[in-house]
């Protein structure tokens, strides 16, 4: 065999799934492959030769878009395109064509000789089985969809998910008409408007809950009943950021409005139609719990909701934002049985959130950092109670897969456990006295966000403390020497520069050296600028409208952060997988050579945007 059959050998043994097939078959396979050239901005598929091939990427990238000309997918080295080989009713589906965002190389093999490696290998077929998106999956075996699904609701609007003009009545309906209304039009629940204004909703669970249980008779008016504060979408909000809306509160309906009007309404069974409904099914099993055992079980599906959410084509911002929202369920209900076997707090308190979970970015294997904040009306005998609480929820939270804080940053530790006095006692400290672990606590602190509050006691400390630190430009000045402390692993001629030796040869610490200092310089400009989001998108967002940066700086940041987080998310897809523990530990040649460009980028723009950071603060002084 010549040398270039050889290196065609390696190639496919090295990815799935021609890496499940035995050596003898890889030997023949590549004399019945052909290799055809595409430059940049041509189409794919081509659309002048034989359709009847599935295609290998061997060099370069493809963009793929559906009918409706969304971005659904990028094929980079190694990915395959195989829709002209499969079956008519699989190809309808998932039919796309794109376009090759750069000078690509691949490998085609005809479908005929795909089939007959199918027939003779099942592990390999396998992997063809796996990726239709009509084989049956069960809501609560499979939380995300599967790799040939597409992005599903990553991509589709609100307004393609209304099916009706809104089932409506006025407030001053009869609640026994309210129900009429609602079984004439087979609807589980009746929108309440005030001429044109949305007024209130009342579903089937109200009608059970506040007027049969309640004993209500029934000609009084539905506004009785109805709950009146809403969480609506707009029609062009994504359905994925629908349902993570619905996942976050517990809820199982959404207004939808255009222009402030009313125009539909969707529910959680509509998401069914897409395939994307999983993750509602999954806290809708978390708000029925009633052990910590069963927790346990949902909590072991997060690490497979972040494998399929990235085989799905998610995004790092995506992901977090599910696993958060499912996290803040898990820790929401572990608070909820708490309170039913110590019984109801004896003053009010707040559950505190801080690091990634505070900022909605979490992964599967994030570990705690929590703490409580209870009301100044707290007696030293109430420590008591609420000791055992936060150790029964961060036991809880443990035995879910999110383990402790290696720093002990948990509301089980009594120094995180205090009334809002002391709190804002430790802020105060911490901004007029900078010290290393005071901007450490800073950085996990400075992020949080409650749970369980309805007396607003994080909101009245976090307003307090953002007009403290942005007030004291020497505390800022601080944060952002410590906020440069971690920089990118660029070297002088922009290689990147690797660990050396050890368990992580080769590799760097895409966390620590490429994502903790966007997170960073994010939580600075915040500071600067009195901003009072948590999330890192946001803050950039937000900051860039306030002018403590750039519009272009901002954008960039968020590209580059988006890129870094989703790489160090399939990372750990891929180590998942292989049952492998996941870490933050990348290699560069795991990447492609378009990967390693664009990541070589992100990083030249970080380290810009530290240097600005510190000449703005002059952070040289606090070396």
């Amino acid at each position: 065999m010549d040398v270039e059959l050889i290196e065609i050998q390696e190639f496919l043994a090295s990815h799935p799934p021609f890496d499940q097939l035995p050596e003898e078959t890889l030997a023949r396979l590549p004399r019945r492959l052909s290799v055809r050239y595409f430059r940049r901005g041509m189409p794919f598929p081509p659309e002048t030769t034989d359709p009847s091939c599935i295609y290998i990427l061997r060099r370069g990238a493809i963009e793929l878009r559906n009918s409706r000309g969304e971005l659904v997918g990028k094929l980079a080295e190694g990915d395959l395109c195989d829709q002209n080989c499969r079956v008519e009713a699989d190809a309808d589906e998932a039919r796309f064509q794109g376009h090759t965002a750069e000078d690509t190389l691949v490998y085609a093999l005809p479908c005929s000789d795909l089939a007959e490696l199918r027939a003779a290998h099942p592990s390999f077929a396998e992997h063809f089985d796996q990726s239709t998106s009509r084989r049956l999956r069960k809501a609560l075996d499979v939380v995300t969809e599967s790799p040939s699904s597409g992005t599903g609701l990553m991509t589709v609007r609100v307004r393609d998910m209304v099916q009706r003009a809104p089932i409506a009545t006025g407030p001053e309906t009869s609640i026994r008409e309210a129900a009429r209304i609602m079984s004439e039009h087979h609807v589980s629940s009746l929108l309440i408007m005030d001429g044109e204004r949305l007024a209130g909703m009342v579903t089937d669970r109200d009608l059970r809950n506040r007027c049969v249980a309640a004993g209500l008779a029934t000609d009084q008016p539905v506004h009785a009943i109805m709950t009146e504060t809403l969480t609506t979408v707009d029609l062009d909000t994504l359905g994925f950021q629908a349902l993570i809306a619905m996942t976050r509160l517990n809820i199982h309906h959404l207004p939808v409005l255009e222009g402030g009007q009313v125009v539909g309404l969707i529910s959680s069974t509509d998401f069914t139609r897409f395939q994307s409904a999983n993750s509602i099914y999954l806290v809708g099993d978390i708000h029925r719990a009633d052990s910590i055992e069963t927790l346990a079980q949902i909590g072991s599906k997060i690490a497979e909701l972040q494998v399929h959410l990235i085989l799905g084509g998610a995004t790092a911002t995506q992901v977090g934002q599910a696993i958060s929202a499912i996290t803040d369920a898990i820790t929401l209900r572990l608070i909820e049985l708490a309170e039913a076997d110590l019984g109801a707090p004896p003053v009010p308190y707040a559950w505190l959130l801080g690091g990634s979970q505070a900022r909605r970015e979490q992964s599967s294997h994030s570990d705690q950092d929590n703490a409580l904040l209870i009301s100044d009306e707290a007696k030293p005998e109430d420590d008591a109670y609420f000791a055992a609480l936060a150790r029964f929820v961060n036991d809880g939270l443990n035995a879910c897969g999110f383990v402790y804080c290696p720093g002990d940053v948990m509301a089980s530790n009594p120094k995180w456990r205090q009334t809002l006095r002391i709190w804002n006692k430790y802020f105060s400290n911490w901004i007029l006295k900078p010290e290393p672990m005071a901007l450490m606590l800073s950085n996990v602190f400075f992020d949080m966000r409650s749970l369980r509050d309805p007396h607003g006691l994080c909101e009245e400390l976090h307003e307090r403390i953002i007009e403290k630190s942005r007030a004291n430009r020497i505390f800022i000045a601080y944060m952002a020497a410590n906020a440069l402390k971690n920089r990118p692993p660029l070297g002088f001629f922009r290689n990147i520069v690797l660990i050396q030796g050890g368990d992580h040869d080769h590799t760097f610490d895409i966390k620590h050296r490429a994502l903790i200092p966007i997170i960073d310089l994010a939580r600075v400009y915040a500071l600067s600028a009195g901003i009072p989001e948590n999330n890192t998108n946001e803050r950039l967002q937000v900051a860039a409208e306030r002018g403590a940066l750039s519009r272009d700086g901002a954008a960039n940041l968020i590209d580059a952060l988006e890129l870094i987080a989703t790489l160090r998310m399939r990372h750990q897809a891929d180590q998942l997988r292989n049952g492998q523990p996941p870490d933050n530990f990348l290699a560069p040649d795991a990447l492609s050579p378009l990967e390693r460009g664009h990541l070589k980028e992100a990083f030249v723009l970080i380290n810009t945007m530290q240097e600005s950071l510190g000449q703005r603060y002059q952070t040289g002084r606090f070396a």
